[in-house]
């Protein structure tokens, strides 16, 4: 049987994996966002605080996934939650680090112009700086998402959703019918959703971003 032959004959599953795979990965991004802009904002103006929450992110990317989806399996069992809690720890170094970076960017002086108009340091925060760190923020969110697109597949090893099982599949049978053909089809739909997201990023960006902000 042929690649396009195989896809073919199994477009259902592959298309249940890939929406599968679409969503854990969107669903962790979400989380992620949420608690790293909150990390974010609660941190970036106290440095010590900023270089622990960064350096906190940065040393669960020093985990590798078999060994932190592993340590999970005790705590959370198979499947969804394991693969959820891995993926948004994966996540949020770019985006802590990226919100930081944002927020300490925005002009002082815009700050202290909208507290001159009568708003409180909440409003100022979300009408001002938030919106002018955002293609920042937006740029470690893409960052993230692109990084556990891959990291998802791995989930496999503890029955998660998503391709990786197309691709765990074939490996496990490599040398058999369609082993190949699974392996590269899984390979294929993940590189596929990377560039979907990709797309949708621009899209975000483009309808979110002054005029003035797009580089």
């Amino acid at each position: 049987m042929t690649f396009g032959e195989y896809v073919s004959s199994r477009g259902d599953e592959l298309a249940r994996a890939a929406g599968q795979h679409a969503l854990v990965v969107a669903t962790s991004i979400l989380v992620a966002t949420v608690i790293g802009v909150g990390i974010g904002v609660l941190t970036y103006r106290r440095p010590r605080l900023a270089a622990l929450s960064v350096g906190t992110a940065g040393g669960f990317l020093t985990i590798p996934s078999f060994a932190l989806l592993g340590l999970l399996i005790p705590f959370l069992g198979l499947g969804w939650k394991p693969t959820l809690v891995a993926l948004v720890l994966y996540s949020l170094l770019p985006i802590v680090r990226n919100t930081i970076v944002g927020l300490r960017s925005v002009d002082p002086a815009v700050v202290e112009a909208g507290r001159g108009m009568g708003m409180s340091a909440a409003r100022v925060m979300a009408k001002v700086q938030l919106p002018l760190a955002w293609p920042v923020v937006l740029a470690g969110i893409r960052v993230s998402t692109q990084m556990i697109l891959g990291i998802a597949a791995i989930a496999a090893y503890v029955a998660g959703p998503g391709l990786g099982n197309q691709i765990f599949d074939g490996l496990a049978r490599l040398g058999s019918v369609n082993s190949l053909n699974a392996a590269l089809a899984g390979t294929l739909g993940v590189v596929v959703l990377a560039l979907a997201f990709d797309l949708f990023y621009l899209v975000v960006r483009l309808l979110t971003t002054p005029r003035g902000l797009r580089a």
